[in-house]
């Protein structure tokens, strides 16, 4: 089928300084004539840092663009990184009603044992057979990375921990997560336990977006338990205000991970890094792709979701046009001084003929720089489109006569 391809200019933005004169009472001596200024070339934007870490990735969170990435899809060990992915479940069955923050969790022999002081992981120091709220659970869990307190989590939710890793993979399908799988709630060393950076970065802005409060957690920097209060390992949130998140973990085969968030101003990066060489260096390697993200990437709004976008013929309908457009605010993240190479065309069939219904995919909207795609997203029907009567019908078939032979540049003008 013949498309036709409409440019649409992306929102532009510019910017005047205005310079006032007032009036001289008196007469001035001479000045020297300014010396013009050379024109300043575009500002360059310098390749990433180069970071301790097997694998690492910086994502624009409100875009969900990768802006740099090394290994990004390569399977790693998660270590504690998993317990991420185990708030998120948590999060979502208290959203859906399944537990609740007040529930109180039974700390059963297993979690006691597997995650307790007796072994060599981070524990909260939950006694056994114990009444511990689930909310401090969670505290428990993201503060101070009790693999107590994860498995005990994973049980309450699901019944036991190998139950709650069929949930915990069956949400990271959903959520795109296509090169990982999980084994237990902790992150505790198992095969065939793995993820990646691409999808711890998918998760946690997933996190952030779907359970803010939530979120908020791994911000705090110390928590008490049992009479024991133990720090938030995440060193960013002493070194950077805007740090906020997310979560440490560590093991012999996993080397030093960190996924972490800050926000400045409107825009947050997050940044995942797998397999670093100490815990000063993960925290150094996060901050600075993040630093770097905020320095030299802006994120723009080129269009408004339920606009008209585009209005094209519509054949044998009740109207004569259908408004086309897009179902959610259209955001681009690009480097600074790339906002104006933005291309934007909407692609329709040639002939549209109805019914179409509202929300109904009829082109795609492709926002493209330097050639290379940015966004594609599908362009849909913003009215419902009835079919129109009988007569009405049978008219627009005998036009579609004279117009079915015409170029596609003829037949949308």
């Amino acid at each position: 089928m013949n498309l036709l391809r409409r440019t649409l200019a992306p929102i532009a933005i510019t910017a005047a300084l205005v310079i006032g004169t007032a009036a001289v009472a008196q007469q001035t001596p001479p000045k020297p004539a300014p010396v013009p200024r050379p024109v300043v070339a575009e500002a360059p934007v310098p390749p990433p840092p180069d970071v301790d870490g097997k694998s690492w990735v910086l994502m624009d969170y409100a875009t969900g663009q990768v802006l740099a990435a090394k290994d990004p899809d390569v399977r790693v060990e998660p270590a504690s990184i998993t317990k991420v992915m185990t708030d998120y479940v948590v999060s979502a069955e208290v959203a859906n009603g399944k537990v609740h923050m007040a529930d109180q969790v039974t700390i059963s022999e297993n979690a006691w044992r597997s995650g307790g002081a007796g072994t060599d992981g981070s524990t909260s120091f939950l006694k056994l057979n114990s009444q511990v709220p689930l909310k401090d659970l969670l505290f428990g869990m993201i503060i101070q990375s009790g693999n107590d307190a994860a498995i005990a989590l994973a049980e309450h939710t699901a019944g036991s921990e190998g139950a709650f890793a069929n949930l915990m993979n069956a949400y990271a399908k959903q959520l795109g997560m296509v090169n990982s799988n999980f084994q237990n709630a902790s992150g505790y060393p198992i095969a065939n336990h793995y993820t990646t950076a691409r999808d711890i970065a998918l998760l946690s802005r997933a996190l952030i977006h779907d359970f803010p409060e939530d979120y908020a957690i791994s911000a705090v920097k110390d928590f008490e338990w049992n009479g024991i209060k133990q720090h938030n390992r995440n060193l960013l949130l002493w070194r950077d205000p805007s740090v906020d998140g997310i979560k440490t973990g560590h093991t012999a085969a996993a080397g030093f991970c960190l996924a972490a968030s800050a926000k400045q101003g409107e825009a947050r990066m997050i940044a995942i890094v797998m397999g670093a060489s100490s815990e000063k260096a993960r925290a150094d390697a996060a901050l600075a792709l993040m630093n770097y993200g905020f320095r030299f990437y802006e994120t723009h709004k080129l269009y408004d979701a339920n606009k008209p976008l585009a209005t094209p013929r519509l054949w044998k309908g009740k109207q004569d046009q259908v408004p086309l457009g897009v179902s959610e605010n259209v955001l681009v993240t690009v480097k600074r001084g790339d906002y104006e190479k933005l291309k934007a065309t909407v692609d329709v069939p040639a002939t549209l003929i109805a019914p179409f219904t509202k929300g109904q995919q009829v082109g795609t909207l492709r926002v493209t720089l330097d050639g290379q795609p940015v966004q594609n997203l599908p362009l849909v029907a913003l009215d419902d489109a009835p079919q129109a009567g009988f007569f009405g019908r049978l008219w627009d078939s005998i036009m579609l006569w004279f117009h079915s032979d015409k170029k596609p540049d003829e037949a949308k003008k």
